[in-house]
């Protein structure tokens, strides 16, 4: 992720807060959880209890926006990381596939009968949005090959 940022010409409003919501947005990640975006954002503030740095709730705004990657009408710098956090859906398809592969294996405690309905549903919550990324530059540069890779996913599910 912080190597989408870097390559991102896009500016945050608030780096120092989203270079942290990167670094703890997957603090916590659980397979068999549903609050790992919530866990995540309570070690950052646990971390920075103790601290003069003033954009906690920020970051944990930014943190808990990754669980359902809706767009944010009040603070761009959400879209972005949530444009960086979906970046690998519009990589090349090798890339891609290492990428379903990996998740298959986060998820193997469930069986095909499970996982694949469940995955499948997910992968359609991306292609019904009118935009998977928020970000006209990554709009521009992931939205097509994503919808591409997310497309075949499903088929081979």
């Amino acid at each position: 992720m912080f190597k989408e940022l870097a390559q991102s010409s896009i500016l945050p409003l608030n780096r120092d807060a989203l270079i942290l919501s990167i670094f703890y947005h997957d603090a916590i990640y659980k397979s068999t959880k549903k609050d790992n975006e919530y866990q995540s954002a309570l070690i950052l503030e646990k971390h920075f209890a103790k601290t003069n740095f003033k954009h906690v709730e920020l970051c944990k705004n930014q943190i808990n926006a990754t669980k359902n990657h809706a767009t944010s009408l009040i603070d761009p710098d959400t879209n972005l990381l949530i444009d960086i956090d979906l970046a690998i859906l519009g990589h090349k398809k090798n890339v891609y596939q290492l990428y379903t592969e990996n998740v298959r294996k986060e998820y193997s405690i469930y069986p095909k009968f499970i996982y694949n309905p469940a995955r499948k549903k997910a992968m359609q919550h991306f292609l019904e949005q009118d935009r998977i990324f928020k970000t006209d530059e990554f709009y521009n540069l992931y939205e097509s090959i994503a919808r591409d890779n997310l497309t075949r996913e499903i088929n081979n599910l």
